[in-house]
């Protein structure tokens, strides 16, 4: 099979993935801003076409190569299962740290969930892409809140404190970037939006084994579960995508060429950070360093010399952030910290979480679970639905996971009609044809807009629209 060369210009400053996803994530990018973006997605195609990937040979084997997949991925997991019941640790976490620190460092990946198929909204009314677009809108929740998949991770993130992703390692925004960047050019790299949309809606292990152990760990694994149920092989996701991968090959000239840009955009999947590496790449005394370090920054002049830890003020201690490990290591010999035992036995725990605590909201939710765990290992944590179930049992809980609304729901809490929900419904009613209106719509549909009010009802008016 000849090799496909991906034009690339040479910018005059190399684009990081981070600066990309950060200029797409706003908004409709420029004329300038898709250069850099196509320029960056064509120095990742030609990584990935040195890669190796599992798909078949022929695109007519997938529908058996996605079964045969399906059915080892439940074999491992019944035996993962097995292994837990017999006293096997979790795979994964070690702790609720742990966990938290993977949710926060998959951030820039989930919130633009589904963004790779964003430009093909515009063939709505061609039977072949339908199956791709109807993978968009289910990502996108179909416009019901409950179920849009980057509000669902926003709301996570939210709940453990979790939201200050943005300054994480490039690496780390290297599949967002991707998404986004093929989420602008869709007519330019059509197969491999196909082959990577393939390759991410497959149901993997790890996906499974990670939703049961946030649950263990009291994490609400709804987001989670929420893939395993709409990816499946049989009506969801990775169905969809080789329906369509099959109903549109056709339509392009040189199938060979094609079918090997397909698996380039296959490929894509394995570039930069993923869910195995985020997780093996955690160590909880390093984060602490790290998180230490950067409270040292703000916190290097803030104390008196009243308080001194081996002969020496905090001050100087935090002036120097290489200094934090011996720091932490003198405040567990001073017994500050007390290793090993409950963390309200240590004093250092109580200035951050006490009754009257001297250092109350320096450190986050996150950043204290963080600590936590480094004193101790915690007791087992109520898994999350046994809490959910704990207060359903005493009425202090309501779910509005369940009933998701279908067509045009109203938004808006009264008939003022300077609502900017009431005006858009009343600005697609005046509009003279179905196409002005789906095209009205999409702009409001986008990565960065479609999980906000405008966007979440521009979703439902448009599943209506090409019902």
């Amino acid at each position: 099979m000849s090799q496909l060369a991906y034009a690339v210009s040479a910018p005059a400053v190399a684009t990081s993935a981070a600066a990309i996803y950060r200029s797409l994530n706003a908004g409709p990018p420029d004329d300038a801003t898709l250069a850099d973006a196509r320029t960056f997605l064509g120095q990742r195609l030609q990584a990935a076409q040195q890669l190796r990937d599992d798909l078949p040979a022929e695109p007519e084997q997938l529908a058996p190569w996605i079964a045969s997949r399906a059915f080892t991925v439940g074999v491992e997991y019944q035996a993962y299962l097995q292994g837990r019941r017999e006293g096997a640790p979790r795979r994964y976490f070690s702790n609720q740290a742990h966990a938290l620190h993977f949710l926060k460092y998959a951030a820039p990946t989930k919130l633009v969930d589904g963004a790779w198929l964003y430009g093909l909204l515009a063939r709505w009314d061609d039977p072949d892409f339908r199956p791709l677009i109807q993978t968009y809108l289910e990502e996108l929740g179909d416009g019901v809140p409950e179920k849009n998949h980057v509000l669902l991770y926003k709301k996570l993130l939210a709940a453990h404190d979790c939201e200050d992703w943005q300054q994480l390692p490039d690496t780390y925004f290297e599949q967002g970037a991707i998404q986004l960047a093929l989420a602008y050019d869709a007519e330019r790299f059509l197969p491999e939006i196909i082959g990577y949309n393939l390759g991410y809606e497959q149901l993997p292990l790890h996906l499974l084994i990670t939703a049961y152990e946030l649950n263990e760990l009291g994490i609400d694994p709804y987001y989670f579960t929420l893939h395993i149920t709409v990816d499946n092989g049989s009506t969801g996701h990775a169905h969809k995508a080789v329906q369509a991968l099959l109903q549109l090959l056709p339509r392009f000239g040189d199938r060979a060429s094609v079918w090997q840009r397909v698996q380039n955009g296959y490929r894509l999947n394995d570039l930069g950070a993923c869910t195995t590496s985020i997780i093996e790449g955690f160590d909880l005394q390093e984060e602490l360093e790290n998180i230490m370090a950067a409270k040292a920054h703000a916190g290097a002049n803030m104390h008196s010399d009243y308080c001194r830890l081996a002969g020496r003020s905090i001050n100087q201690w935090l002036s120097d952030p290489q200094q934090i490990p011996q720091m932490l290591a003198e405040l567990e010999s001073a017994g500050w910290i007390q290793r090993g035992q409950q963390p309200e036995n240590s004093r250092f725990w109580r200035l951050i979480q006490s009754e009257r605590a001297e250092m109350f909201g320096v450190f986050s939710a996150y950043e204290q679970q963080v600590l936590r765990d480094w004193i101790v290992t915690p007791a087992r944590v109520p898994s999350f639905r046994a809490r959910q179930r704990s207060l359903d049992s005493l009425g202090l809980h309501q779910t509005p996971r369940h009933g998701a609304l279908r067509g045009i729901v109203r938004h808006h809490a009264d008939d003022d009609d300077s609502s900017p929900l009431r005006q858009l419904e009343q600005q697609v009613a005046t509009l003279g044809s179905k196409q002005a209106a789906v095209q009205l719509l999409q702009t409001l549909m986008t990565p960065a807009q479609h999980h906000r009010p405008l966007g979440l009802m521009a979703t439902r008016m448009y599943r209506q629209l090409i019902a």
